[in-house]
C-alpha cells in the first residue's frame, strides 16, 4: 500500500465520519477489528512470529494442558454431566484446545461427554482450527448468542481484550467521551464528543464525580475511565447459562488486579506497540480487561466467582512446574532450556505471570475450583 493510500477499512471509517461525525473509540475498534472481510480479525491469522502478537498457547503446550486438566476437574465438580458443551471464545489456531483435549485423555468419560463449540469470526483461523480439532467435530459460531443450552464449560484466553471499549476523560466540565475524527490532513485524530446519553455507560458513582483532586468524590483532571458494554453483555449471557444449567467459565486476560482508572487502549503491529490511529485494519487494537468488575457482575447475577488470581499463581497451582519437569526428563540441553524459557515466560512476574489475571464464574453452589486459593 503506497504512502498516504488508505486501506479498505480506513476508507470505510473515513466515509462514516464524514457522513455522521466523529465515532466513539468503541465504534472505531469494532469496525477496525471485526468489519466483515475488511476487519483485522476477519481477514487474517495475526498470531506467531510472522503476525503481530503471540498468545500463551503458542508459547508452550503446557498452557493448554493445564487448561485441559482444569476443565476435567471442573466438569467433575459440576456433577460430571453426561453431555456438556465445551466452548472456546476466540480460539486462535486451536492450539489451546488441541493441547487441552490431549491432556484430557486421562479422563475418557470427559472426552465422551463434550460437544465442542468454537466462537470465531475469522475464516483463516477457522481453517487452522478445523485442521487441529477435526477429530472432535467442532461447531462454529459467529457469536455466543447461538450457543446451545445445557451444561457448559467455557474457556476465553485473550478474548475480552479485543472487545470494544468506551473511554471517558475528566475535563473541567466533567466527563467527556473520547472519539475519533478526521484532522486537517484527512488522517484520523482524537477528539472529545459532546455530552450526551453515552455518559450513562459510566457507573453512577463516576457520573456524579466532579473534576479536581481535593474535594471528596472528585477525580483528577485528565483521568481516563474505560468501560466495555460488549464485555458486560457477554458476561451476562454466560452468567445466565450458568444459572440455567451446570456451568463454569474461565477468563484469562491482561489487566488490573483491582478496578481503577487509566488509558490502556493500544495497538500492536509486528510485536511492537503502534499508534492505534495509524495502519488501521493492519494492527491489533486492544485494551486491558477489568476482570474484577466482570467477576462482580457475575456475583450480582447470582453466580459464583473466583479470582482474580495471577496467571503465574493459577498455573503453578495446577502443576505446570511439575509438567515442565516431566517434559524436560531425558531431553537434550537445548530442549530443556526451551521448556524452561517457555515456563518462565508464562509464570514469571516480569513476563506474563503477573500482568495476566484469571477469573472464573460458576453455577451457584460451587465452593472450590482448581487453581484458585
Amino acid at each position: 500500500m503506497g504512502s498516504g493510500q488508505k486501506s479498505g477499512i480506513e476508507t470505510r471509517i473515513t466515509k462514516q465520519i464524514r457522513a455522521q461525525g466523529a465515532v466513539t473509540v468503541a465504534d472505531f475498534m469494532r469496525l477496525a477489528l471485526s468489519a466483515r472481510e475488511l476487519g483485522y480479525y476477519s481477514s487474517r491469522d495475526p498470531l506467531g512470529a510472522a503476525g503481530d502478537f503471540t498468545t500463551a498457547p503458542e508459547i508452550s503446550q503446557m498452557f493448554g494442558e493445564m487448561i485441559g486438566l482444569w476443565c476435567v476437574d471442573t466438569w467433575q465438580r459440576l456433577g460430571a454431566p453426561q453431555e456438556i458443551n465445551l466452548v472456546e471464545l476466540g480460539p486462535g489456531r486451536g492450539s489451546l484446545m488441541a493441547d487441552a483435549l490431549r491432556a484430557a485423555k486421562l479422563a475418557p468419560d470427559f472426552l465422551a461427554a463434550i460437544r465442542l463449540h468454537l466462537v470465531e469470526i475469522s475464516l483463516p483461523l477457522r481453517e487452522r482450527q478445523a485442521a487441529n480439532l477435526q477429530a472432535f467435530h467442532p461447531q462454529w459460531h459467529d457469536s455466543i448468542e447461538t450457543l446451545p443450552a445445557g451444561p457448559m464449560l467455557v474457556v476465553a484466553n485473550e478474548f475480552f481484550d479485543a472487545l470494544p471499549i468506551h473511554q471517558f476523560i475528566m475535563t473541567e466540565s466533567g466527563w467527556r467521551e473520547r472519539g475519533v475524527t478526521l484532522g486537517d490532513d484527512d488522517r484520523f485524530a482524537w477528539t472529545l464528543l459532546p455530552p450526551g446519553p453515552q455518559l450513562a455507560l459510566l457507573p453512577a458513582a463516576l457520573r456524579a464525580a466532579s473534576p479536581g483532586a481535593i474535594s471528596p468524590g472528585a477525580i483528577s483532571l485528565g483521568a481516563v475511565a474505560e468501560c466495555s458494554p460488549a464485555s458486560q453483555r457477554i458476561l451476562g449471557i454466560l452468567a445466565q447459562h450458568c444459572l440455567r444449567a451446570a456451568g463454569a467459565a474461565l477468563f484469562i486476560d491482561y489487566g488490573p488486579a483491582a478496578s481503577g482508572f487509566g488509558d490502556t487502549f493500544q495497538a500492536l503491529k509486528a510485536h511492537r506497540y503502534h499508534d492505534p490511529l495509524q495502519n488501521v485494519g493492519d494492527a491489533d487494537l486492544t485494551a486491558h480487561v477489568d476482570l474484577p468488575y466482570l467477576a462482580r457482575l457475575a456475583q450480582e447475577a447470582g453466580c459464583g466467582s473466583f479470582g482474580p488470581a495471577s496467571q503465574g499463581d493459577f498455573l503453578r497451582a495446577l502443576g505446570i512446574e511439575t509438567r515442565a519437569a516431566m517434559l524436560s526428563r531425558n531431553q537434550d540441553h537445548v530442549t530443556q532450556e526451551e521448556i524452561q524459557t517457555a515456563l518462565h515466560r508464562l509464570i514469571d512476574a516480569a513476563q506474563m505471570g503477573t500482568l495476566f489475571k484469571v477469573v472464573a464464574i460458576t453455577s451457584p453452589g460451587i465452593t472450590e475450583l482448581a487453581g484458585f486459593a
